[in-house]
Order: C-alpha cells, then structure tokens, then sequence
C-alpha cells in the first residue's frame, strides 16, 4: 500500500484557493497529480480553475472521466458538438473563436460526472475543481486558446477529432459512476463506519475527496491517493475507487 506523492503544476487557469484538499498557494495551480509508482496505467489528477481551459482533445490513450468536487455559480463544462460539423467547420470556427458556441456546453455541480472518450473536443470552464481520472498520457491538442499566447495544434487535432456530439454527462447506477475498458470508477460514502475494500485482480487507486479517516491503520484525509490490493477504511469521508 503506498500513499502517492501529489506534484503541484502551475496553469495560466489555475488557482491560489486549493483549501480544503491542499494548501492554499501563492501561484497559480492548476493541476496536481499523484505519481510514485512506475508503470500505473492510470493517472489522477484534481483540477482547479478560475480561467477557462483552451479548447481541446486527446488522441487515442487518453480516454478520461470528470468528477466535480466543487463549482461556482454558472460553472460549465463543453463536451461535443450541438450539432455535426465538418472538418474544415472546425478548422475555420477555431480560427475564429466561434467554436465555443459550436460546443455542446453543460451546466456542473458538486457531484457531477463526465466521460470524455479520447477524440472528443471538450473545454473545462472557470470556478471549478474536478478530480480528472484518465489513461496515462499527457497528449493534448489544442484548437482555440482564447488569445493566450500558447501554441495550437489544428492539423493534429483535426485528425483524432469527433465531429458530432457526444452524451458527456454519466448516470450513476448505484455506487459506479463510469465503467469503460481502461478504467472502472465507483463512488464509496463511508460515514462512521468501517469498509473491507475486497483485493482487485491487479490493483486499485483509492482517491479521497471529502472527510478524513484511516485506511488500515494509516492516518489520511481529502486530496490523499493510495494505490493498494485490498484494505480496510474507517472514518467519515467520501472516495473514488478506481480500477484498471
């Protein structure tokens, strides 16, 4: 069983307030994932924004899931088209900024799943924090950056790109919140009480995201990520568990 070791990121679209998971910071953070073990498929990460992100989207590898921990008034995230575009559509409407209003944009909550299949255009707004689960790649195509002087990848993205639209926003069935062939995640709320987290056939990440507790006798709290075979939790906190 190992505690991961969470790596704090900057981003133009970051943010100072990180409390409760983390410390506040005095730059801007953006991303803080969790690495410590070598050859995870699999990687976590918490998000948290006060810019809009640009308008992007992921080759094959790195199919990825959203779940919303905290969200502002008015926060949204983009996921697919309104309605089916050509290529040439979305090489002109990113030139032009015109895209945003070509996205299919969704309200988000605390709460709130989505699943961003690998080829789906997508953008995370402003006032968000998300825990983001995703295959192990940080290959990302950018189609519109709102301006920042940040380099654009239209040829590529134009290649790996879904051109229509895409259901982004899960129905939990029971505890499981998405179930697709690269991972498996599932929502544990665990209030005063002890849970056997049974051993999977390889291993699991167990993500805290709210409350605190002990995972076999070890003392852990929110924005903790372990990767373990099986163990015991106890305490009062909500967790995402994670398999490949």
């Amino acid at each position: 069983m190992i505690r991961l070791t969470p790596i704090f990121k900057e981003k133009v679209w970051g943010s100072t307030h990180l409390e409760p998971l983390f410390p506040n910071s005095r730059n801007k953070i953006g991303e803080v994932w969790f690495e410590g073990v070598d050859n995870l498929p699999l990687l976590i990460k918490f998000l948290f924004t006060t810019e809009k992100l640009s308008v992007q989207v992921h080759p094959e590898g790195k199919t990825e899931m959203w779940h919303v921990l905290r969200a502002e008034p008015g926060a949204q995230v983009a996921a697919g088209f309104k309605k089916p575009i050509s290529a040439q559509r979305l090489r002109e409407a990113s030139l032009s900024g015109e895209i945003e209003s070509l996205l299919q944009w969704f309200d988000a909550a605390p709460g709130d799943t989505f699943f961003i299949p690998a080829g789906t255009v997508h953008a995370i707004g402003a006032g968000l924090t998300l825990c983001e689960i995703q295959q192990y790649s940080d290959v990302t195509y950018r189609l519109y950056d709102y301006g920042r002087p940040r380099e654009l990848h239209l040829d590529q993205a134009l290649v790996v790109s879904r051109l229509g639209a895409h259901a982004a926003r899960c129905q939990p069935r029971g505890n499981l919140l998405v179930s697709c062939p690269y991972f498996t995640t599932s929502k544990l709320c665990i209030h005063n009480t002890s849970k056997r987290l049974p051993a999977s056939q390889s291993f699991q990440l167990l993500v805290l995201i709210e409350g605190s507790g002990a995972l076999d006798g070890q003392s852990t709290r929110a924005g903790d990520v372990w990767y373990l075979e099986a163990g015991e939790f106890s305490g009062n906190a909500d967790l995402l568990q994670v398999s490949p």
